[in-house]
């Protein structure tokens, strides 16, 4: 591979006795409609030492795994190894036992990258200091669904106020999406299983173990603004709903495991449903004057409604430039978009905090652990 004649190039090559070299792990499960385009747009780095790609497979049942090995015998660097446990938690585990890179690049077949993705994580490291780098979460869509979720996520309401939602931040944060980590620094944070992600975690491990990162330093995560990636959102209505369930199970894992740097963000939606619905419950039966919850319940619904609208109204001229990656003659009209990023909006706290709700009751109840 040429290194590519720019300032960015320039800078790394004066900044480094040599080129670090790069493992980029990718987690998939039957993703053939997506793996080609991951592994081409890597492969067409201009970043020198981009020593391996390794994918490592679920288990596939749509063809992923022969298309890797397919890719893998024209290009040495693309490797592929099996994860029978066919969780992504497992599946970096493997990856970063496999891999030997100094940096450690961890992908999702989900996502678009910027073709200067790899000399942005590694320029970050080195000008942060960070032990972890990443870049903002940009949703993206290709159906009208999809698009909805993108839409959300500009909300506040969607969004939680999470730092690497923002495409314009640049800073430390306590988490970051997807991650560019120092391999050593992730070796020195094993856990007792031997394991450097939480296999445990439902989900939400990647913010677990920034956790433990951000013990080792308060400087440790790091969110760079020039690090471009596009994620595609889930395509249906109950898809989503599993992915918020499994985030607000995650996330209480997470609490109960590191309650010194608990969030009040990730609390958040099963605080305000489960007040809600106690609050409900008494004005329905016990309250003696009427608190009228069932009409602050009606407005909540509403408010959903007109953020979405808000939302929508700000992007109308801008969404199939920021958003739209359909069929460019056939994009979602207005009135479908402000509906169902409405339905988005209203589901992810419902479903967080029956995830949530649904992990307290399971370890606190079912295994008999005290409060």
């Amino acid at each position: 591979m040429s290194v590519r004649k720019d300032p960015l190039a320039s800078f790394l090559v004066t900044s480094y006795s040599k080129y670090p070299s790069v493992s980029i792990v990718i987690p998939t499960y039957n993703e053939v409609d997506n793996i080609d385009a991951i592994i081409n747009c890597f492969l067409a780095s201009n970043y020198p030492n981009l020593l391996e790609i390794v994918v490592v497979d679920g288990q596939s049942t749509d063809g992923t795994s022969e298309r890797v090995k397919q890719l893998a015998h024209e290009y040495p660097v693309v490797k592929i190894i099996e994860n029978p446990q066919r969780i992504q938690s497992a599946a970096l585990n493997i990856g970063l036992k496999a891999c030997a890179g100094d940096i450690f690049v961890r992908a999702d077949a989900h996502c678009d990258y910027a073709p200067d993705y790899i000399e942005q994580c590694v320029l970050a490291l080195r000008e942060s200091k960070a032990l972890n780098v990443g870049g903002c979460q940009r949703f993206v869509a290709r159906t009208p669904f999809q698009a909805a979720i993108a839409l959300a996520s500009r909300s506040w309401l969607g969004s939680g106020g999470a730092k690497y939602r923002d495409p314009n931040y640049s800073g430390y944060a306590d988490t970051v999406y997807l991650g560019c980590f120092k391999r050593q620094a992730l070796l020195e944070v094993t856990l007792s299983t031997q394991e450097v992600f939480d296999t445990t975690q439902v989900t939400n491990q990647d913010a677990e173990l920034n956790q433990r990162l951000l013990d080792q330093s308060p400087q440790a995560i790091y969110v760079s603004s020039k690090i471009e990636v596009w994620y595609y959102p889930r395509k249906t209505w109950r898809s989503l709903w599993n992915q918020y369930f499994k985030y607000g199970r995650g996330r209480y894992l997470t609490t109960i495991k590191h309650p010194e740097r608990s969030q009040i963000r990730g609390k958040l939606p099963f605080l305000f449903v489960s007040t809600m619905i106690l609050l409900l419950v008494y004005d329905l039966f016990f309250s003696p004057v009427n608190l009228y919850i069932k009409e602050i319940c009606i407005l909540g619904v509403l408010l959903a409604f007109v953020e979405s609208l808000r939302v929508n109204l700000k992007l109308k001229d801008n969404f199939v430039a920021e958003i739209w990656r359909g069929n460019p003659q056939k994009p979602p009209s207005f009135l479908s978009r402000w509906f169902y990023c409405s339905i988005v909006i209203l589901t992810m706290p419902l479903a967080h905090f029956s995830g949530y709700g649904y992990q307290v009751f399971k370890t606190r109840i079912l295994n008999n652990k005290s409060w």
